[in-house]
């Protein structure tokens, strides 16, 4: 800790001495915007010595409520949730109806301009760092399937080999190689290939994409970067030119420092402009706003980029922001890949999935006698919070939360359950996987007009 608060004041001493070299009122708000992110991370550090949020970091007992105060995005409440049905006409998502995707920026705006007939794209991304992915990583995807449904809209999804490459010390050719199997677990949940374009970042950077982002580099001076991020003589030239194409790199800084921990920048803004992509939406990219499924920890990134993004003359992306998947040994912050025995990937066996599954962290109690006198912790049982995500039937599901949490009901019972769930859940991917080929991931990620996609069905031709 006094390690992380001797980084914070050093990010302090740069941004006074920042302050001394002001020239524009831009750059005036820039370190406005960096004094304001410090005050959040002191407040962070300050309110729970166990909990850790970064963009890549996540541990400790999380304060979900405590995230939207911080960041200052909005909680998504039971009306904007009966908005989304109604306009619709399909039930909300169980991930948006157990609350699991419970903040926002803006949603309520995307909504507007819906409800008025006009359309939007979604964003997502992955970096590509396992042959792969796990369950985590599967969130976000199923439901941004839900919202292409539900909507009727184009999707980009950022496949950011690139930056990979650069941190995790990857050659090149083996990071497209994981960034293209990851595309075939993308492609197997379903998406419509007639609204969907992935694109790889060492592939598709050029263009528009690469006049935004040198647009966004403009904002930002050499020095600002030596400073702000530490590089050195030692540092290779990518780390460098980087930070320069990233619209929100000032935010990486803050969190790098204060968490103690290897940052990583990623080309995360751009996307959500689109205008980066002239050939997927032409003639309508000055009217396309974006919505950006997340999880919260991904807030700082977005937030910095809707502070730019009307200096460029963009409009500001839209977040719908998750909690996070727990990792299975409980608090842990969530599922990550660096740790195979905290997930379950979606090429486990059957076998290893019920070994994992029977080794997750429960509530139950000590011994019968408590168990059934007492009930179980359900805020702390893994296999619970799981069968919270993937088992569709409330009914269900609240006869489970019931019965285990008055006690009438084991553990072994409910991850039992849960070992059915999540292997049906693997073992229907898997087979959707097998059946996506080479063709159909280039078919995907072909450049191409998407732009029927944004129009109401009565003005399609």
């Amino acid at each position: 800790m006094e390690m992380k608060e001797t980084r914070i004041e050093r990010i302090q001493q740069l941004i006074d001495e920042e302050r001394s070299s002001i020239h524009t009122p831009q750059e005036a708000t820039i370190i406005q915007k960096m004094s304001q992110l410090l005050d959040e991370l002191r407040s962070l550090s300050e309110s729970s010595s166990e909990q850790v949020v970064t963009p890549w970091t996540v541990h400790g007992t999380i304060d979900y409520r405590k995230m939207i105060e911080i960041f200052g995005c909005k909680e998504i409440d039971e009306s904007l949730i009966d908005r989304v049905e109604r306009l619709t006409s399909r039930r909300a998502h169980v991930f948006l109806r157990r609350g699991f995707f419970y903040a926002h920026r803006d949603l309520d705006k995307i909504l507007d301009c819906y409800e008025r007939g006009e359309k939007f794209y979604l964003y997502t991304g992955r970096g590509p760092s396992s042959e792969s992915l796990h369950l985590g990583h599967l969130i976000p995807f199923l439901f941004t399937k839900y919202l292409q449904d539900a909507f009727e809209v184009p999707l980009v999804i950022q496949i950011t080999d690139d930056e990979k490459c650069i941190w995790k010390k990857l050659k090149p050719e083996d990071s497209k190689r994981l960034g293209r199997e990851n595309v075939k677990d993308i492609i197997a949940c379903g998406f419509d290939v007639k609204k969907t374009f992935i694109f790889s970042n060492f592939d598709t950077v050029g263009g528009s994409f690469y006049e935004n982002m040198v647009e966004a580099g403009k904002c930002v001076t050499l020095n600002k970067i030596r400073s702000t991020f530490g590089f050195t003589g030692e540092d290779c030239v990518s780390k460098i030119s980087f930070p320069m194409v990233q619209v929100c790199l000032f935010v990486r800084v803050c969190v790098y420092y204060a968490s103690n921990n290897v940052f990583s920048i990623h080309l995360q803004a751009v996307p959500s402009f689109p205008s980066s992509f002239p050939d997927l939406f032409p003639g309508i990219m000055d009217k396309l706003r974006c919505l950006i499924p997340c999880a919260i920890d991904q807030d700082p990134y977005f937030r910095m980029t809707r502070d730019v993004a009307p200096r460029l003359g963009y409009r500001k992306p839209a977040l719908i922001e998750s909690k996070f998947f727990p990792a299975l040994r409980g608090k842990n912050g969530k599922m990550s890949a660096s740790d195979a025995n905290s997930a379950i990937y979606l090429n486990d066996s059957a076998k290893d999935i019920k070994r994992k599954i029977n080794s997750a962290v429960t509530g139950g109690r000590d011994n019968m006698e408590d168990q059934i006198k007492y009930g179980a912790n359900l805020k702390e049982d893994i296999p619970f919070q799981y069968l919270s995500f993937f088992l569709e039937d409330d009914a269900e599901l609240e006869h489970i939360r019931k019965e285990y949490g008055e006690g009438r009901m084991q553990s072994g019972q409910v991850k039992k359950r849960l070992a059915e769930v999540v292997v049906e859940v693997v073992e229907k991917h898997r087979n959707a996987r097998a059946a996506v080929t080479e063709e159909m991931v280039e078919e995907f990620m072909a450049v191409r007009d998407l732009s029927q996609a944004c129009l109401s069905k009565e003005t399609r031709v």
